[in-house]
This record gives structure tokens, sequence and C-alpha cells, in this order.
């Protein structure tokens, strides 16, 4: 019996999951950090508002069809559907995050807007305490006008926290900012433009940055693996041009 039992483990042991068909596709997908630091240099400055969309890491997890949930219902014939924030950019465990001496850019009166997922929450609030801030509460709700598959409920939206330190910078602009946000989903990770421009009408005369930037933004300073190629890039394609010249 105990034979018997033993085969049936390893013949399950071996059969082939999501997992194991497409874990090579996977690491060659994954984007790195070619920086020889963990993240750009952050700017000689201290800023009034700081604005963040963490690279949060799903500690390898990958979303499939419904084919790969069981080892004994699989379809190896159909392509699985394979997909994770790490194929779009480089993720950041929270300890990782942690490291990013953000404090040393906030002024001693900041507020800082923080992006998270929702298997995230706790994540977040102990990297806002980390980071120098203490939570406060959730700025902003985003509507997806979608949904992501979830385990308990549909996924339909995201959350912005906004942590303190000190006091609110002053002085105030807008106090009657909505806290839902109705956008539909665009760009993998990619938030809606109405959360950064509500921000700016509540604070339009202090010191802006956004963190893990994507792109530049009228009115702030950027920072992030994204605008920093893109920054390398602006500078090579400039000098590209000067050497044309002569």
């Amino acid at each position: 019996m105990k034979s018997i039992k033993l085969q049936t483990e390893v013949s399950l042991s071996n059969r082939q999951t999501g997992y194991s068909v497409y874990n090579e596709e996977a690491k060659k997908r994954i984007r790195q950090n070619t920086l020889p630091s963990l993240y750009p240099d952050l700017p000689d400055k201290k800023f009034d508002i700081i604005y963040a969309d963490p690279p949060w890491h799903y500690n390898g997890k990958l979303q499939f069809d419904k084919t790969s949930k069981s080892k004994e219902e699989i379809d190896l014939s159909r392509k699985i559907f394979i997909s994770t924030a790490a194929f779009k950019y480089p993720t950041l465990k929270k300890d990782e995050l942690m490291k990013i001496p953000i404090n040393e850019i906030s002024k001693d009166d900041c507020l800082l807007f923080m992006w998270t997922t929702n298997p995230h929450l706790t994540q977040a609030i102990e990297l806002g305490k980390a980071w120098g801030f203490e939570y406060k509460t959730v700025a902003f709700v985003w509507d997806k006008m979608n949904h992501n598959p979830g385990q308990y409920t549909l996924s339909n939206c995201e959350l912005c926290l906004v942590f303190k330190r000190g006091r609110i910078p002053r002085p105030r602009g807008a106090r009657n900012v909505q806290q839902l946000v109705r956008s539909p989903r665009k760009k993998h990770s990619e938030k809606p433009i109405e959360v950064i421009q509500a921000i700016e009408k509540m604070f339009p005369g202090q010191e802006r940055i956004e963190l893990f930037a994507r792109r530049k933004a009228n009115g702030w300073a950027s920072w992030g693996l994204d605008v920093s190629a893109e920054t390398k890039n602006v500078e090579t394609n400039n000098l590209f041009l000067s050497q044309k010249m002569f």
C-alpha cells in the first residue's frame, strides 16, 4: 500500500502546471533594474508634497486563465495567459522600498500621497511609517469602471492613501476635492490624471515631487527609473545632434 501511495504522490508531483510550463518564459520577461544602485539618486532638495506610486512586488504571483488552477484539469494544449507587474517594470519588495531615504527630501511639514493595491494595504502603511510619516486617511478611491478577479470579491478600486509629517503644508488651496475618482483604466499601472490634478488644486503653491514617475509632469519634480531613462535618451539625442552640426 505504501508503495502505491508513493507512486501516486510522485505521479501527481510530476504533473505540469501553469507555473511549471511558463516558468522559463516568465524569467525571460521579468524587467530588471540595470542601474548599479537600487534606484537613481534622489534630488538634493526638500518638498512639501510627495506623490508616490511604488512598484509593489507580488512575490512571483502570475495571472493565468482558469485552466491552470487544477493539476488534474489543466489543458496544456492552450496558450495559457500569463501576466505579472514585473513584466512591465522592475518591482521592489517592501524591505527594499524602505531603504530609499524619502525622509531626506521631505520638509518638516509634508504630505505623502501613496498609491497601494488592496493586497498591499498593510505594507503601504508600514512603508509610509518607515519613510517618516503618519498614516491619516484614504485620500482618493479610484473606481476603474472595470474589474480584476479576486479571491474574495471582484476588485474594482485602487486606493491612494495620505500620510502626514508635521503639519499640513500651508497655504492650502481647494478644500472641496472629492475622494471618489471615476475614470476608466488605461495602460498597466497608469494612474488617472484627475488625482494629480486634484492634488495641484489642494496645494497649488507648494514644492511637489512625483516618485516612481513614468513621465515628467508640469509643475512637478519627477524621480524614477523611467524618467531617468528618458532624461538619458534626451541627453544622448542632444549630443548626437550637436556632433552632427559640427
